[in-house]
């Protein structure tokens, strides 16, 4: 069993900082990549930002310069500062990590429950 906990997220206004993490438990061999999407009303899932086991980072076009995705291995954390954020920003952000249980020889993928961002004045 694999569980993923978000925090962070909530009300900023337009330009402000908000910060978002992710912790995976559970079930765990190793993780390889790890990533944030967001899904607006009415419109669908995106990727934000992703990071491989490596660090090698890519980002969405719409955050490039003012979104920073980090992990920590020993923690099974990864994490999303986002910076100057814009009323287009506000949506439901989700982790997605790639584990590999102990007794399984591929990855799955497993989401976060989801972190409402809203930026508005």
């Amino acid at each position: 069993q694999v569980q993923l906990v978000e925090s962070g997220g909530g009300l900023v206004q337009p330009g402000g900082s908000l910060g978002l993490s992710c912790v995976a438990s559970g079930s765990i061999f190793s993780i390889n990549r790890m990533g944030w999407y967001r899904q607006a009303s009415g419109k669908e899932r995106e990727l934000v930002a992703a990071i491989t086991s490596g660090g090698s980072t890519n980002y969405a076009d719409s955050v490039k310069g003012r979104f920073t995705i980090s992990r920590d291995n020993a923690k099974n954390t990864v994490s999303l500062r986002m910076n100057s954020l814009k009323p287009e920003d506000t949506a439901v952000y989700y982790c997605n990590v790639e584990i590999r249980a102990p007794t399984m020889v591929r990855y799955n993928r497993y989401w976060g429950q989801g972190t409402q961002v809203t930026v508005s004045s």
